[in-house]
């Protein structure tokens, strides 16, 4: 009975945390991800109008120089999220432009950005010429789509010179899955133990059974 006791614990241990695996890896990445669609052509030509992207939720704390976040600026008669790159952090000093054309180049605290990801090289493109010394807690974003962007540029007027606070942040937008690939994987493992689980109470029911003594038969009177 040792080995039907062992497949029995085994089977009562495997199976519940293999339930408990992909239930607890779906409301991990439900709360942690969400999805947003792209809507304007302001990150051209890095996502498209009509894409669909995974966004980690995070504030601005979490994010650095290069990432692309999604915010909410409700002052500025924005409806819905914006979509959008971080240049500066707090304390940075962003300065446009060097250069001229495709060889503009914003300046972040003295060292120009090699930005690849924006459209046809331009850098800025609107012959706005910008100082900006960034809050400490806000951020200086630009959409990669410089000459059809509304974006820190066009607020310098307000009492932040067009930053954004982080606490607006609502997420940043990775390359992919990432790691709402990993708890999928972990989700996807959880089924299997529970399956496993399964298997090994059934087996430690067919031994439980096969090694039951048997009974004589009742005596029948003639």
């Amino acid at each position: 009975m040792g080995s039907v006791r062992r497949l029995a614990v085994t089977a009562w241990l495997v199976g519940p945390l293999g339930l408990v695996m992909p239930i607890g890896s779906l409301l991990y990445v439900r709360s942690a991800y969400t999805w947003v669609t792209v809507v304007s052509e302001n990150m051209a030509p890095t996502y498209t109008v009509g894409e669909r992207l995974i966004v980690e939720r995070m504030d601005g704390d979490e994010v650095g120089r290069g990432d692309v976040v999604v915010f909410e600026v409700p002052e500025r008669n924005v409806k819905g999220a914006v979509l959008q790159r971080v240049i500066g952090l707090g304390g940075d000093r962003v300065v446009c432009c060097e250069g001229a054309d495709t060889g503009e180049r914003i300046t972040v605290s003295g060292k120009p950005l090699a930005e690849s990801y924006v459209m046809d090289g331009i850098a800025d493109g609107m012959n706005r010429p910008y100082d900006v010394k960034v809050p400490s807690g806000r951020l200086f974003l630009l959409g990669d789509h410089r000459v059809n962007s509304m974006d820190s540029r066009f607020y310098e007027s307000e009492e932040h010179r067009g930053t954004v606070a982080n606490g607006a942040v609502l997420g940043r937008v990775g390359d992919g899955f990432g790691g709402a690939a990993v708890w999928f994987g972990g989700a996807l493992l959880g089924l299997v133990l529970a399956l496993v689980g399964l298997g090994l109470g059934i087996a430690a029911l067919v031994v439980r059974k096969r090694a039951a003594p048997q009974l004589p038969p009742w005596p029948v009177r003639v």
